[in-house]
C-alpha cells in the first residue's frame, strides 16, 4: 500500500513538472519562427543523413527560422550544428535518461528536461513545422504523435516533412496499402498531412509557405509573435 510519504512525494512532483513547463514557456516564447527537427541519435558524422540534416538546418537558419532539436548527438547534433554555424538560433531540448544524453556543443539555448511529456510540449508548441529524418522508436513516436494531433485538430495543420525517401517509402507504402487500403483506418486526407523529400531547399519553401501557424489554443490558431533578432544582428 502507498504510504503517506509516497503521496507527499507525488504531490511535490507536480511542482517539478510545473517548473519544467514554466522554464520552457519563458525561454521559448520569444523565439519567433522555428521548426523542430527529429532523427536518430546514432547517426554518425559523415553519414549522408547527418550531412543532409546539417545542410537543411543551415538553409533554414539562413531563411530566418530557428531550429529546435533534442539536443543530443546524431541527427540532433547535425541540425544544431548547421543552424549554429549559419548564425541562426539553435535550440536543444535535452532529456535526462538512464544512459545520460550528452548535450552537443552547437546550441545557443539549451534546456534540460526530466519528463518526456513536458519536453514534447515544447517541441510542438513552438514549431511551425516538424522535419523528421530517419531514426528509431523515438523518431517514430514523434512522427505518429504529430499526425494524430493534426488529424484530431489539437494542433494546427502545419507541415510534417519526412526526409529520406529510401528510409520512409516502405512505411508510407504500408500506410497506403494496408492501413488505408485494406483496413480503412485512415483516409487519403490523413495521408496528405505529411510531405516526403530529400531537398533542403524544398523544405525551406514548404516551411516559409506554411502560414506561420503552430499550436492551437482554445481560442483558435495562434500566430507567431514578432521574432527577436538573430544572434549577431
Amino acid at each position: 500500500m502507498p504510504t503517506e510519504s509516497h503521496y507527499a512525494q507525488e504531490t511535490w512532483r507536480v511542482f517539478r513538472i510545473m517548473a519544467e513547463f514554466v522554464e520552457g514557456f519563458d525561454e521559448l516564447g520569444k523565439l519567433g519562427p522555428a521548426v523542430s527537427i527529429f532523427g536518430s541519435a546514432r547517426t554518425r558524422p559523415g553519414d549522408p543523413y547527418y550531412r543532409l540534416a546539417e545542410e537543411t538546418a543551415r538553409a533554414l537558419a539562413q531563411a530566418g527560422v530557428a531550429v529546435i532539436t533534442g539536443g543530443g548527438p546524431g541527427i540532433m547534433e547535425a541540425a544544431n550544428k548547421g543552424a549554429y554555424q549559419a548564425g541562426g538560433y539553435s535550440v536543444g531540448l535535452n532529456i535526462e535518461i538512464p544512459e545520460e544524453q550528452v548535450a552537443n556543443k552547437y546550441q545557443n539555448l539549451s534546456l534540460s528536461f526530466r519528463y518526456f511529456f513536458a519536453r514534447k510540449m515544447m517541441f510542438m508548441k513552438y514549431a511551425q513545422a516538424f522535419i523528421i529524418f530517419p531514426g528509431g522508436f523515438g523518431t517514430m513516436d514523434e512522427f505518429f504523435e504529430s499526425l494524430t494531433l493534426i488529424q484530431t485538430m489539437k494542433m494546427a495543420h502545419f507541415p510534417v516533412i519526412l526526409i529520406g525517401r529510401s528510409f520512409w517509402q516502405g512505411l508510407i507504402d504500408w500506410l497506403r496499402s494496408v492501413m488505408m487500403g485494406q483496413q480503412h483506418n485512415i483516409s487519403q486526407e490523413d495521408m496528405d498531412i505529411f510531405y516526403l523529400t530529400d531537398d533542403p531547399q524544398e523544405v525551406v519553401r514548404i516551411v516559409l509557405e506554411s502560414g506561420e501557424k503552430y499550436w492551437i489554443e482554445p481560442g483558435g490558431v495562434v500566430k507567431f509573435r514578432k521574432p527577436v533578432p538573430r544572434p549577431g544582428d
